[in-house]
């Protein structure tokens, strides 16, 4: 079993950046691939990024390519999601996962319980 806790979300404006943390504590995380995802208010679960263990291969939406970066430290149990450029639609709580493949839901085994990021502009 692997436990995995969301930090950093926030109330940020148009154009600023936010730094998502997810502490993984049960089993080590560096055997799995992990990912962010992302709920806005009456919409899907959609993925944003992904990583695989190693850290050497990630992968991103369409929609935030060029301004998030998904990065992980193996040695802290910790993966993280950079975003820079905020725009009012990347509104949503935010949750990590974590998998052996993928960049759809079914992929991931394991979630933490989501962060709050609401961008105002």
């Amino acid at each position: 079993q692997v436990q995995l806790v969301e930090s950093g979300g926030g109330l940020v404006q148009a154009g600023d950046s936010l730094r998502l943390s997810c502490a993984a504590s049960g089993r080590t995380l560096n055997t799995y691939r992990a990912a962010w995802f992302r709920q806005a208010p009456g919409k899907e679960r959609d993925f944003v990024a992904t990583i695989n263990p190693s850290g050497g291969d990630t992968d991103y939406a369409d929609s935030v390519k060029g301004r998030f970066t998904i990065s992980r430290d193996n040695a802290k149990n910790t993966v993280y999601l950079q975003m820079n450029s905020l725009k009012p639609e990347d509104t949503a709580v935010y949750y990590c996962a974590a998998g052996f493949r993928g960049n759809i839901r079914r992929d991931y085994a394991y979630w933490g319980q989501g962060a709050q990021v609401t961008v105002s502009s």
